[in-house]
């Protein structure tokens, strides 16, 4: 494992750390600060901050990652790499679909956030999509170079959950049935295009 790829895992642990006190204070029914997140999970109050600078936000994807499936579950009874990417796209956008107002609410406090940081720093996210997909392709034969799977998987994860579903839906104006089509079929170009015989 490379260097860069350990930090990504030791940042995503940090936050899932992060996130974890967050819920227990949740379902004490105390109030969510960052500062008793940080306690309650065993990490510095300045560390927590750098990834949740606002309680808000960190409240509210603390409330949505209760929601989220163990990618286990998500593809259990597919038997290839292309069959659990798809079950992890759908899956991801009917999410979106049935919590819309709460990842609405989350994604407008991310941009929030954003602009009161001067638009120079993005909020960190979860980031579940792409460990997901990265999961999914694992398996997959002949495995594709480290910048192509990169490449695949930043595709996937902009053609999937909530900004797919405010694109399909307020943009293109689709139904959900439709927009769930509509994800469905671009999931299955997008794997055409990478993963077709050279």
């Amino acid at each position: 494992m490379t260097a860069t790829r350990e930090r990504i895992s030791q940042k995503s642990r940090t936050r899932e750390a992060i996130l974890a006190g967050a819920r227990a204070l949740i379902e004490r029914g105390e109030p969510v600060t960052v500062t008793a997140a940080a306690a309650e999970s065993g990490i510095s109050k300045a560390t927590a901050y750098r990834y949740f600078s606002d309680p808000a936000v960190l409240a509210a994807e603390a409330g949505l990652a209760v929601e989220v499936r163990d990618y286990a579950e998500i593809v259990q009874g597919c038997d290839t790499p292309r069959a659990k990417v798809l079950a992890v796209s759908l899956y991801m956008f009917d999410l979106a679909l049935a919590h819309e107002p709460a990842f609405r609410q989350f994604l407008a406090r991310s941009l929030d956030c954003w602009l009161a940081e001067g638009g120079t720093k993005a909020p960190l996210r979860g980031a579940r999509r792409v460990a997901m997909f990265e999961a999914a392709l694992a398996g997959h034969r002949p495995a594709l170079p480290a910048d192509r799977l990169a490449l695949l998987v930043g595709a996937l994860s902009a053609a999937t959950g909530t900004e797919a579903m405010i694109a399909l839906t307020d943009v293109a104006r689709l139904s959900p049935d439709m927009a769930r089509q509509a994800l469905r079929e671009m999931t299955e170009a997008i794997l055409d295009r990478f993963l077709a015989a050279p």
